[in-house]
C-alpha cells in the first residue's frame, strides 16, 4: 500500500533550518556532510559566490523533508547538493527542489548547471540522467572515505 500523498512547501533555507538540514545531511550516506558554517554561507547574500539554497517543509508536521545549494556565476552554476530525508526518497520530491531552484537560476540569467556525483551513486546519477544531464567528464579518486571516481555532468538550461 503506498502512503498516503504528502504536500511540501519549497521556501529559501533560513537561519532556523540549520539543524533539520545538518540533520537530513547527516543521515544520508551520499550527503556531503558540510558544515554548519558552510550552509549559513549558501544563503548570505554578502558571500561570493552567490548560492540559491531552498529547503523542502511538510505542510503537516513542519518536518525538513530536504534541501538544495547550488552556486552560480552568471552564465554558469553549480548544483552544490540535493537531499531528501530517506523515508520521502522516490516520491518526486528531489524533481520538484530541483525545479524550484532552476526556475531561481533562470532569474538569475544562468545557461548551463553542472554537477560531480560519485559514480556509485547510482540513484542520483539516475535521477540527473532523467533531468537531462549528460557526463562530461571524470574525476579520478575525486571522493575520500572511500575513494571513489567523481562522475562530471552538465545541462544546459536555455
Amino acid at each position: 500500500m503506498n502512503p498516503a500523498p504528502q504536500s511540501f512547501t519549497i521556501r529559501p533555507m533560513t537561519t532556523a533550518d540549520l539543524d533539520s538540514v545538518l540533520a537530513v545531511a547527516r543521515s544520508l550516506p551520499y550527503a556531503p556532510q558540510w558544515p554548519r558554517s558552510a550552509y549559513q554561507t549558501a544563503f548570505n547574500p554578502e558571500c561570493r559566490p552567490r548560492r540559491i539554497a531552498l529547503v523542502a517543509q511538510d505542510l503537516a508536521s513542519s518536518a525538513m523533508a530536504g534541501f538544495v545549494v547550488a552556486s552560480f556565476i552568471p552564465p554558469d552554476a553549480e548544483l552544490e547538493t540535493i537531499a531528501v530525508a530517506a523515508e520521502l526518497q522516490r516520491r518526486g520530491l528531489a524533481r520538484q527542489l530541483f525545479q524550484a531552484m532552476v526556475d531561481e537560476l533562470h532569474l538569475a540569467r544562468i545557461a548551463s548547471l553542472v554537477l560531480e556525483v560519485r559514480a556509485s551513486n547510482r540513484p542520483a546519477r539516475a535521477l540527473y540522467d532523467s533531468l537531462g544531464f549528460t557526463q562530461t567528464g571524470l574525476r579520478p579518486r575525486y571522493y575520500a572515505d572511500p575513494v571513489e571516481d567523481a562522475i562530471l555532468m552538465k545541462l544546459k538550461l536555455d
